[in-house]
């Protein structure tokens, strides 16, 4: 929390990314015993680490889909508890359970870090990815999540980004959803899944029985998209 308030605030954060670094495992994992505590702290880390690299160096951002040499997503960058991550590691392997980046939602890794296991959550929770921000301007807000308040939180950056995303035409009895909705499918539970979550989230009617299609992600740099909740 405090890392990534600085981080908003425009405050130093070298002395607290130096304790991040150097605190062993077995302390952090200790610190992060309940689900809450993890979801919360993973959360506002990924954030932070994106708008710190971002800030200092916004070409980086160019280099999101390199395949050989640095990717911005995918090489280690961050590190953590005497551990070196990309941003991939913590988004799939942490907060994903791990996960395989490329497989939807639908395959597991088979041999998952010890790193990995440690932190990671029990299951996947789908309303992450509105919570996760990667710099792009289709990204979800950036908020500060609280260990004590995290789930009612997950709940309101949910509905805060499936309203601004979602194009319902109940005429035609179609929606246009968030490509995160594409990209995670299984994290969602497919495209009823989605449906679903748009109806518990009165984004569309209780009765509403749609066809789903998928709308461009916008991944035009933006930084400093904030938002409390």
């Amino acid at each position: 929390m405090i890392l990534l308030q600085n981080v908003r605030d425009g405050k130093p954060t070298k002395q607290i990314e130096s304790k991040l670094a150097e605190v062993s495992q077995e302390e952090l994992n200790a610190d992060l015993n309940t689900e809450p505590e993890k979801k919360a702290f993973w959360l506002n880390i990924y954030n932070a680490y994106v708008q710190i690299l971002l800030l200092d160096k916004p070409d980086l951002f160019e280099d999101r889909n390199s395949w050989f040499g640095y990717n911005f997503f995918s090489s280690p960058q961050v590190t953590i508890a005497g551990k070196e991550l990309s941003f991939d590691t913590i988004e799939h392997g942490i907060i994903r359970h791990s996960k395989i980046k490329l497989s939807m939602g639908y395959w597991d890794k088979w041999f998952p870090s010890d790193y990995e296991v440690m932190f990671r959550w029990e299951e996947v929770d789908p309303r992450v990815h509105f919570a996760l921000n990667c710099g792009a301007k289709a990204c979800p807000y950036i908020a500060i999540y609280d260990p004590e308040r995290v789930e009612e939180q997950l709940d309101i950056s949910s509905k805060q980004y499936l309203e601004k995303t979602t194009e319902y035409d109940a005429d035609k009895d179609k929606v246009k959803v968030n490509a995160l909705m594409s990209w995670f499918r299984a994290d969602f539970g497919g495209k009823s899944g989605a449906v679903e979550m748009l109806k518990k989230y009165e984004i569309i009617p209780q009765d509403a029985d749609p066809s789903v299609s998928f709308l461009e992600y916008d991944w035009t740099l933006e930084l400093d998209n904030y938002k409390d909740i």
